[in-house]
């Protein structure tokens, strides 16, 4: 059995940057990865959905000038826009188990806690003296009859050919981006949502507006609907509802969420602690078992489930186990976005939790030459300010509100005052960067 100084679970951006980082400390070192080298972020996640979403912007926003500018508007062609995403993407995993080969050993397999300190790959053993867990999260599979017939979003963003119809299952961010790209293209799509709004998290104002956009774009909404069951019909699929609803469709997303990739691990032999959240970890981001560490989205800790992130924990461990840094893991002010059309953007305190010792302004941004230029008449930015005036929140929907939001999360991560901005700070003109020191107190 192979003795270690590290081994890293998973080759997701939270391993491949760790691996990086400990490939030139000269320690031992062995990545495990059972899946796609690279993870899901630049394979079936983050990346490829945001060069998907290149086209899907430019389509939308030429339909939305016409008349204004814009004589014949874009038509979207899945079909062809796979293709040019496969060209890009379907080498990745290949070229990245190559630089891991570079960098480290590598197992191919999916690693099997065999004791707190040994792991079991296709066979072989391997004894580390510190384990970190990034094997990330998966799709979550709805345990209904005829899931078998349901598809991830896995398989949407490998979609060689647009459907004329189809079904979500749920209305988290994955859902709905996706429904976004497929209904550019021309699929008719309808989403099952099971409570009264989408985008848990999110604004809810901003979200129904969201709903409100989509339905323009042609999508159908089903509030307070789950689906029961899916079964083939006549060369369709039938999918029941707890209405007693049935939809026929041609193509069938589930996106009822995602869940750890614990499973395989086996995580009882090694005396992890664990939930169907993920793996618990303290303020060092190390599990109950004393050398054994988790990051990036297998944790269970209640943070946005994004690269950053992970990169940052993988930052973190790095600077604690080779540079003796012993502060407890801190994480700066978050963005977040939904890639849809129009985007939901948010950072800091939500307006939804904003209680009574916080104020809240809405700024309409469609009177702005930018965005009347983009016809973007629904485009708002809401502020929350805290008692003495300092911005700790922005939320925005617009077809630019992730670059938008982008100017507030330093200034709300730095807690910049007015005088600061305009002291320091001379942005373009005219953008909303130029406007930040108007939605600054002095």
């Amino acid at each position: 059995m192979k003795n270690y100084d590290y081994i890293i679970l998973g080759t997701g951006p939270a391993g491949y940057r760790l691996a990086q980082l400990l490939a030139n400390t000269g320690k031992s070192l062995l990545a495990v990865e059972g899946g796609l080298f690279g993870g899901t972020c630049p394979n079936v996640g983050c990346e490829p959905k945001i060069f998907l979403s290149g086209a899907v912007h430019t389509a939308r926003a030429s339909q939305q000038l016409v008349g204004r500018g814009i004589a014949q508007p874009a038509q979207l062609d899945w079909d062809q826009l796979m293709v040019t995403k496969k060209a890009r993407f379907d080498s990745w995993p290949a070229e990245t188990k190559a630089i891991y080969e570079k960098m480290c050993d590598v197992a191919v397999g999916y690693g099997q806690f065999v004791d707190s300190h040994t792991i079991e790959v296709a066979g072989h053993r391997y004894h580390g003296d510190k384990i970190i867990i990034a094997t990330g999260h998966r799709p979550h599979r709805l345990a209904i009859p005829g899931s078998q017939y349901g598809h991830d979003s896995s398989d949407v963003l490998f979609l060689a050919h647009r459907p004329d119809q189809a079904v979500f299952i749920g209305g988290g961010y994955v859902g709905i981006e996706l429904a976004t790209f497929l209904a550019a293209a021309g699929t008719k799509v309808e989403i099952l949502i099971r409570s009264d709004r989408i985008l848990r998290g999110f604004y809810a104002k901003y979200a129904q507006a969201m709903v409100d956009a989509m339905e323009q774009q042609g999508v159908k909404f089903h509030f307070h609907t789950s689906a029961t069951k899916i079964e083939p019909h006549e060369g369709k699929y039938l999918v029941t509802t707890n209405q007693g609803t049935q939809l026929a469709t041609d193509y069938v997303v589930d996106a009822s969420g995602r869940v750890p990739n614990t499973e395989k691990l086996d995580l009882p032999a090694a005396g992890i602690t664990f939930s169907k959240h993920g793996v618990d970890v303290d303020d060092h981001l190390q599990t109950n078992v004393p050398g054994v560490y988790a990051i990036g989205d297998i944790t269970s800790q209640k943070l946005p489930k994004l690269t950053p992130v992970a990169e940052l924990e993988a930052n973190y461990l790095y600077h604690q186990f080779e540079k003796g840094a012993t502060a407890p893991v801190h994480y700066p002010t978050i963005g977040t976005a939904v890639f849809a059309f129009p985007e939901i953007a948010q950072v800091g305190i939500s307006p939804d939790q904003a209680g009574g010792e916080y104020h809240i302004e809405e700024r309409n941004l469609s009177g702005g030459s930018l965005y009347a230029g983009l016809n973007e008449q629904e485009a708002k930015l809401t502020l929350v300010y805290d008692s003495t005036d300092h911005l700790v929140g922005a939320s925005e929907i617009g077809a630019s509100a992730a670059n938008d939001i982008n100017n507030l999360v330093p200034v709300i991560g730095l807690k910049i005052s007015r005088t600061d901005w305009e002291r320091h700070v001379l942005p373009i003109y005219p953008a909303l960067a130029d406007k930040v020191a108007g939605l600054l107190k002095k």
